[in-house]
């Protein structure tokens, strides 16, 4: 993987400090994807669950690009993982999954957090028999706003009951910046996808999208990972943006 750089820009400045962690729950450990001379990794098949990929002996790597979009600073954070699940299980080799956060300004001593959006069926479901089992879901889950629980440190306090099955929560410490995503299977027909976390994961070196070398950028232009598409590349970032958007 890459080694995290130096910022020195403005967007890359607000990106290692917004950086969020990865809690991997399930699915495999978030590889690299390219290495500096253009090399593509060429994942895993996909069988016998995480076997090869609980772990990623070089080390993972998260992925970065930020810009404008429609007045707000976007900042895409992606991961790569060598294979991709549903039902728990590997169907696909390659598996990109991402995350937005859209801030108000970067150039903020401490911008807001604005909103997240967080991958979920950025593929198309599996059929059984012809039906969708999985359900029409859009490509991310959006959020105008961020709860307490979605940022790093946090603790949820377990309050007064409301009814049998509802409790009031309190939310104790915390950052107010650095959020936590975790990879869980949360429908039993769907992609694996991204959510809040609800505990600790990890931070992976960020390398964004400006401080790859030529070569590793025109990779990840040109590269073919199946049905899994990089969503921060040249021809895909814009789409993804719009696909993101939560306003």
């Amino acid at each position: 993987p890459f080694a995290q750089p130096d910022p020195v820009t403005i967007s890359e400045k607000a990106a290692v400090k917004y950086r969020p962690q990865l809690h991997v729950k399930d699915g495999c450990a978030s590889f690299p994807a390219v290495n500096a001379a253009g090399d593509i990794t060429g994942g895993l098949k996909p069988t016998k669950e995480t076997d090869g990929c609980a772990e990623a002996p070089l080390g993972s790597q998260m992925y970065g690009r930020s810009k404008w979009y429609q007045d707000r600073w976007a900042m895409m954070f992606a991961w790569y993982f060598p294979k991709g699940f549903i039902t728990s299980q590997p169907r696909i080799r390659h598996y990109w999954m991402s995350m937005v956060l859209w801030l108000d300004n970067p150039a903020l001593e401490t911008p807001k957090v604005l909103g997240a959006s967080l991958s979920q069926q950025l593929l198309k479901p599996r059929r059984w028999m012809g039906f969708n089992m999985a359900g029409d879901k859009d490509p991310y889950q959006k959020f105008t706003s961020v709860s307490p629980i979605g940022f790093v440190g946090t603790q949820e306090i377990r309050q007064n009951r409301i009814t049998r099955t509802r409790w009031n929560f309190t939310y104790e410490g915390g950052s107010n910046i650095s959020t936590r995503v975790s990879t869980i299977m949360v429908d039993s027909f769907g992609w694996l996808p991204l959510t809040f976390s609800y505990r600790d994961g990890q931070y992976h070196d960020l390398i964004m999208w400006e401080q790859l070398t030529d070569e590793a950028r025109a990779a990840l232009n040109s590269a073919d990972f199946g049905e899994s598409k990089v969503p921060f590349n040249d021809e895909n970032f814009e789409t993804s943006l719009g696909l993101a958007w939560p306003f």
